[in-house]
């Protein structure tokens, strides 16, 4: 800004690999007087960036093969579920997973998400309570779909009529996320177009949006904000609400008819994302969990769990990644009892746990789910 950096400092490589550092947590919002939020900075210096690139203007430089992979990923992943058994190949035979670091730049040492054949396949539900929509991203539509089985298990039990909105096409709805973290901002507004049209009938008669990954379901109460779209941006931020937010305002408004049991264990141990964090969710994830009768909640007192969605599959940054997991996390669920549940609501945390602790973790719904009388 000051200009001693050169005319072109705002889309030079220089400041390219500097901002490779910043994982979008956001907790930069949280705890600066001032707000200032560095993770919309990277979202705007990449969209510049990449513009360079595309035009040609670095030199013929063009978006990596990673990058597309990363960021395109909700176009082409609910295509792949018949290859699963091939594409999960990767992490079983030797010499694969080094040669994907050699051909895309993954790290050898990340397992990547498993590909299933099950994916989450939207259908209404038919009844006659309060109706809501569930929101399912491409992660919990193709990698964990019994999240989402989940999640509609226990609004379908409390009373609530579920909708589950297609955009007309074979493909799950998305918010843009990816594309967002790639820079890739008019891809974004494509699908938040897409987004738009499939939501628009719902928002219009105020029924509740409910969203199951953080990242993706507050994108819609953040970036869509600021992106030029329009009012519809203003009035779907208006009924986007996160799972256990719903749950949470629907029991402290006395509507919230959820018939639950004491499960086998009897501890929570909570990791919160990022963004759960930075938006002040966390308050609302805790009373819902203590919805199931007799269960104490604690929560790991962490940062960032590392992962931040491609963060933690990049060759280059695994060890960061991994060296932010242990400063709290991953020691925190090492020392937790085998019988203890450990709650993470983020795709990328439960990815993490998973691989730097040996530990299963589990989305709310599901322990949720667990609880069902």
């Amino acid at each position: 800004m000051s200009g001693a950096a050169g005319a072109e400092a705002l889309r030079s490589q220089e400041l390219y690999e500097t901002m490779a550092l910043c994982v979008g947590c956001k907790a930069c919002r949280r705890e600066c007087p001032t707000g200032v939020d560095m993770a919309r900075m990277k979202i705007e210096f990449l969209h510049q960036y990449r513009r360079a690139q595309i035009s040609g203007e670095r030199s013929g430089v063009r978006i990596g093969l990673r990058d597309r992979l990363f960021a395109w990923l909700p176009r082409y992943a609910h295509r792949l579920g018949p290859l699963g058994l091939l594409l999960n190949l990767r992490d079983r035979l030797p010499g694969l997973a080094l040669l994907s670091q050699w051909l895309f730049g993954l790290s050898a040492k990340r397992p990547l998400p498993r590909w299933r054949r099950d994916r989450f396949q939207p259908a209404d539900a038919a009844g006659e309570g309060r109706e809501v929509v569930l929101l399912v991203d491409t992660f919990n539509s193709c990698f964990e779909s019994e999240n989402a089985r989940a999640a509609q298990k226990v609004l379908q039990a409390a009373g609530y009529r579920v909708a589950a909105p297609a955009a007309g096409d074979s493909r799950p709805l998305c918010c843009g996320r990816t594309f967002l973290s790639s820079g890739l901002v008019d891809e974004a507004k494509t699908e938040a177009r897409r987004m738009f049209k499939a939501l628009r009938p719902f928002v219009e008669r105020g029924v509740p949006i409910v969203g199951l990954e953080p990242s993706c379901l507050l994108s819609l109460r953040d970036e869509y904000l600021v992106m030029g779209l329009g009012s519809e941006a203003e009035k779907l931020a208006d009924s986007a609400v996160l799972f256990e937010e719903f749950l949470a305002a629907e029991h402290e408004a006395g509507r919230l008819a959820l018939k639950l049991k004491p499960l086998a264990q009897k501890l929570a141990l909570v990791h919160g994302h990022c963004h759960q964090k930075s938006f002040a969710v966390m308050p609302a994830l805790n009373k819902t969990l203590a919805l199931v009768p007799e269960l104490e909640i604690e929560v790991i007192d962490s940062s960032c769990c590392g992962m931040a969605g491609s963060f933690g599959y990049e060759a280059e940054h695994y060890r960061y990644s991994m060296d932010m997991a242990e400063l709290s996390l991953l020691p925190a669920v090492r020392a937790a009892d085998e019988d203890s549940l450990i709650v993470a609501n983020g795709v990328s945390c439960r990815g993490q746990i998973g691989h730097g602790a040996s530990r299963e973790a589990l989305h709310v719904a599901r322990v949720l789910e667990m609880a069902l009388a």
